[in-house]
């Protein structure tokens, strides 16, 4: 190959590489700012909390008690939409009998602020705070749940704190693997500018783990969920659903919820979990 043609696919590439490292953050982080619905239309009832106040952005959420419960799920959703395309899922975890605390990351939502990845693990830390300082909970009163990106957070907050279990569903053993995964040359050519090592974290964690993935997951592949679950000390789970990336818990019920309280039950026996 001559040197002009060396020159262009050089300068091809350093263009291609320009490009794809300005759009990585379009490409993790979809966020929807309208609430499309509220915990009443899902028949529950709620508050509206804020988070995070002067040591971050203002973030919002919803706290949705269950009468005489003491434990909290803290959730964690993924990269897309908001809090209000979560009704399903939560509407899953209060029939198991827990208050669930539910909130948009910043950029998300009614939550102030732009998502990075720093951002969204200093807003986690931010929920943290809400139920352990405000409300008074102690660590092992609180379970926490990350779905698909809500995974990568967090596992990265559990491995800072000690709640009482960690549940991780259809999520990512890092960002890089992911990258892997999708665009198999490509994302060897570019430098990725995120990390959310979900693997890396979950070996720091020393509380009950639950891992759930579905084998037919188009988005992320079950072996990545298997990484997380080796990853992961005991006592730990894993659960194979069936079913897509967004459905899978739909799809798998009423197996998918027994199979949660059944983890619940194992590992808090004196909370009294209602499974329909």
């Amino acid at each position: 190959m001559q040197a002009s043609g060396i020159l262009v696919v050089l300068l091809t590439l350093l263009l291609l590489h320009g490009w794809m490292y300005l759009q990585q953050p379009h490409m993790i982080f979809l966020p929807s700012h309208e609430l499309d619905q509220t915990p009443a239309d899902w028949g529950l009832e709620y508050e509206n909390v804020s988070l995070g106040g002067g040591e971050g952005p203002e973030l919002h959420g919803w706290y949705i008690p269950y009468r005489g419960a003491r434990r909290v799920l803290l959730f964690f959703h993924g990269n897309a939409g908001n809090i209000s395309h979560r009704g399903e899922s939560v509407a899953i975890f209060h029939r198991l009998g827990l208050n669930v605390l539910i909130f948009d990351y910043r950029g998300y939502g009614h939550s102030a602020g732009k998502p990075s990845e720093p951002g969204l693990y200093e807003d986690a830390a931010a929920a943290w705070r809400y139920l352990t300082r405000d409300r008074g909970l102690a660590p092992e009163e609180i379970v926490l749940f990350g779905r698909s990106l809500g995974g990568a957070v967090a596992s990265r907050l559990a491995a800072h704190v000690q709640p009482g279990a960690l549940i991780l569903e259809s999520t990512f053993s890092s960002a890089r693997d992911m990258a892997h995964a999708v665009f198999p040359v490509l994302s060897r050519l570019i430098v990725l500018r995120f990390k959310f090592n979900t693997a890396a974290q979950v070996k720091r964690v020393t509380c009950p783990v639950l891992v759930i993935h579905s084998p037919d997951d188009e988005i992320i592949p079950f072996r990545l969920g298997e990484k997380v679950f080796q990853a992961a000390h005991s006592p730990k789970a894993l659960v194979r659903i069936g079913g897509d990336h967004n459905t899978g818990f739909i799809a798998s019920q009423p197996a998918y919820e027994h199979a949660l309280a059944a983890f619940i039950a194992t590992h808090f026996p004196e909370e009294q979990a209602v499974s329909d």
